[in-house]
């Protein structure tokens, strides 16, 4: 069986030591702070990947392995359709098999509403080329034969894929090591070291490492990080449950949702399940301070959003978290090495029974693992990409709003480009950090 999604209790691969200097620090061993490593040390820089935990160890091990274009904000198609070409382009220079296949992206339709909401975002998959097609009810339940539940139709595109969280980003790091990227585990990043108006390098629990170039790609965590130099960004943690079927009969090879239940075939013979538009946030100071900014997502509903009253000990929002602390101290980032929340036991349980009574030929479902992660999630459900003006020598890469495993090559080779200050090639402006201060209204992408 695979083992998954990767936790501290895996002994770390990368013990440094921490250099005294280098020319671009990333804070952060997810998909994006990899893809970005990888991407800088191809152009010649001397680059160091900080994690404070294990490299994957959250989100980025723990999300559904999709890897789609599909359904997604109008601005972040060019990224995604980059992102499958590099995603093909990295599984084949990396050497190992990380679970990359075709299948595509099935939405199925069960209300007139939801036939609706797909027939207008075609106009976003005409624009950009992809080969996103409306399916009628029968070309759906041809394409879906054992599913109980009849169609009114689904939207899908072919060329989306999929891959496997928990191998896939730990394989890339492999790689950019190989390629002369230093990453070093268990090394937290406390505080940005700053001085005259620019980036230093960052102050690690193992001492200064000198960069006059810094990424920060931490997740759940980048707030916090970057609130410590006056760099408030409204960004939410989000529960995200997620679990794992034992070896089944194939009913499908891609990744597909309807209104209850996603899901998508996986390399053991399982299937991955998430339940369809549900999340949850922790009330917390962080939550009464972006209210606001958040209502406009909250009225579409997006995510789903369920209330629950406080986060656990030692999470980015909970009560007792410290929200300033000295570099000279430990900070929150040491004692939570790698945030592990609890899966919603009654999402898994409801996940389990909607693919078993949407496929019941199946005959039992049992469940091999179920998990949770913290989502970095922003009002408008687009990420931060952005060069930060306030402070030289700071890229930030945050906010992916459950987006980020598949699209993390694109955004990570946007970072490199943007660390060396290359035109854009894509127009970033729908990812700018200043949209929150320089009185732009907040636009929730399309809740698909």
């Amino acid at each position: 069986m695979i083992a998954f999604p990767i936790s501290r209790n895996q002994p770390a691969a990368y013990h440094g030591p921490l250099p005294r200097a280098c020319d671009v620090a990333i804070v952060g061993g997810g998909i994006l702070g990899v893809c970005a490593a990888i991407f800088l040390r191809r152009r010649g820089l001397r680059v160091t990947l900080l994690e404070k935990g294990r490299i994957a160890g959250e989100q980025s091990s723990r999300n559904w392995g999709w890897i789609r274009q599909q359904g997604r904000d109008p601005a972040e198609l060019p990224v995604a359709a980059e992102a499958v070409s590099l995603w093909r382009q990295l599984a084949d220079e990396c050497g190992e098999d990380i679970g990359l296949a075709a299948g595509g992206t099935t939405y199925i339709a069960h209300t007139q509403k939801e036939l609706a909401e797909y027939h207008d975002w075609m106009g976003h998959a005409q624009a950009h080329g992809l080969d996103t097609r409306l399916l009628d009810g029968a070309q759906t339940d041809a394409l879906f034969p054992d599913m109980a539940r009849r169609a009114l139709g689904a939207m899908q595109t072919p060329s989306d894929m999929r891959a496997e969280p928990w191998k896939a980003v730990p394989a890339l790091a492999r790689m950019a090591a190989r390629e002369g990227v230093i990453i070093v585990e268990e090394c937290a990043v406390r505080a940005l070291d700053v001085a005259a108006g620019r980036i230093g390098g960052v102050v690690t629990e193992q001492g200064l490492l000198r960069a006059p170039e810094v990424v920060v790609t931490g997740g759940a965590w980048s707030a916090l990080l970057l609130a410590q130099s006056g760099i408030h960004i409204p960004q939410l943690a989000v529960r995200g449950t997620v679990a794992a079927t034992c070896p089944l009969p194939q009913v499908h090879m891609g990744a597909a949702t309807d209104e209850r239940i996603a899901f998508r075939r996986r390399q053991d013979g399982g299937f991955t399940l998430g339940p369809a538009g549900f999340h949850e946030i922790y009330l917390g100071r962080d939550v009464f301070r972006n209210l606001r900014r958040y209502l406009p997502a909250l009225r579409e509903d997006p995510f789903g959003t369920k209330i629950r009253l406080a986060a656990p000990r030692g999470f980015p929002d909970a009560w007792g978290t410290q929200k300033r602390f000295s570099a000279d101290t430990v900070t929150p980032f040491e004692r939570m090495r790698v945030l592990n929340p609890a899966p919603n036991a009654k999402a898994v349980e409801d996940m389990r029974r909607n693919f078993a009574a949407l496929f019941p030929a199946l005959g039992e479902v049992r469940l091999h693992a179920a998990w949770a992660g913290m989502i970095d999630a922003m009002p408008d459900v687009v990420p931060v990409v952005d060069r930060c003006a306030a402070l030289e020598g700071l890229t930030i890469g945050t906010g992916m709003s459950a987006h980020g495993f598949g699209i993390g090559p694109g955004f990570g080779r946007i970072l490199a480009e943007l660390v060396c200050q290359d035109p854009p090639r894509h127009d970033l402006s729908r990812f700018r950090f200043s949209r929150f201060t320089d009185g732009s209204k907040i636009r929730p992408g399309p809740a698909l």
